[in-house]
């Protein structure tokens, strides 16, 4: 992809919730995302911050204005193409984890490479194993979630999302849920993340340690970008 060329990209993006009475989301933003960047979004509560995290995550549309994903307007792509487009290119990262429960961890950090299906079953397996054993569960491998800590939980769905190699890594919340030290831990691996694979990190977080440790943020006022702040 050319440098030059944004990674994600909202332009005049707008989102209305249409009930009784319709409820703006996010109103008219403009955005540019580089490759590589790690960046926090903050704002209050009702500002609009996940709302701006499924649109250029692709799990919405906007009411108005486009989503661009290196440079090629998603606008046209029917529910097939964008879920595939998401399974290939993009990793998510929520504040509960959503893991599989019927499954054990290796497992569910497979599940994303066996839906791709470019690996080989020992290949799928590898990766799965390298990537439990970056974030130090390797050997909580075949226990399932229940049989985790909260902290060890995000930690093995961190890894899911790196299943595919996204170029993008999108997160709502990732430390909302744990404590002090767990939330160190998370917040220092997606430092990792952007820093030595070079992936684009977009988290909204209230906290402000890990928008601190961002390179990058973007704080929304009622569904409005009130400030975009960079290190």
């Amino acid at each position: 992809m050319n440098a030059a060329v944004p990674l994600v990209e909202a332009r005049g993006v707008t989102r209305i919730l249409q009930e009784a009475v319709p409820v703006t989301l996010v109103h008219d933003i403009d955005l540019a995302v580089g490759p590589g960047e790690f960046i926090s979004v903050t704002g209050p509560s009702g500002s609009g911050k996940s709302s701006l995290l499924y649109l250029l995550g692709l799990l919405d549309r906007p009411t108005a204005g486009s989503i661009l994903l290196e440079g090629s307007d998603t606008s046209s792509l029917d529910a097939d193409a964008l879920a595939a487009l998401r399974l290939r290119k993009l990793g998510f990262v929520f504040q509960f984890h959503f893991l599989l429960p019927e499954f054990t961890v290796l497992h569910n950090v497979m599940l994303p490479m066996q839906r791709l299906g470019e690996r080989t079953e020992k290949q799928i397996v590898a990766r799965a194993h390298e990537l439990l054993g970056a974030f130090d569960i390797a050997d909580q491998a075949d226990k399932r979630p229940d049989q985790l800590s909260g902290g060890q939980r995000q930690r093995v769905a961190i890894a899911r999302a790196l299943a595919n190699d996204p170029v993008l890594v999108l997160a709502d919340e990732p430390t909302g849920n744990l404590d002090s030290k767990n939330s160190e831990i998370v917040r220092d691996i997606f430092v990792r993340i952007a820093a030595e694979a070079g992936r684009t990190v977009i988290a909204v977080t209230h906290e402000n340690a890990f928008a601190e440790a961002s390179e990058r943020n973007i704080h929304l006022v009622d569904g409005r970008v009130e400030r975009d702040d960079r290190r």
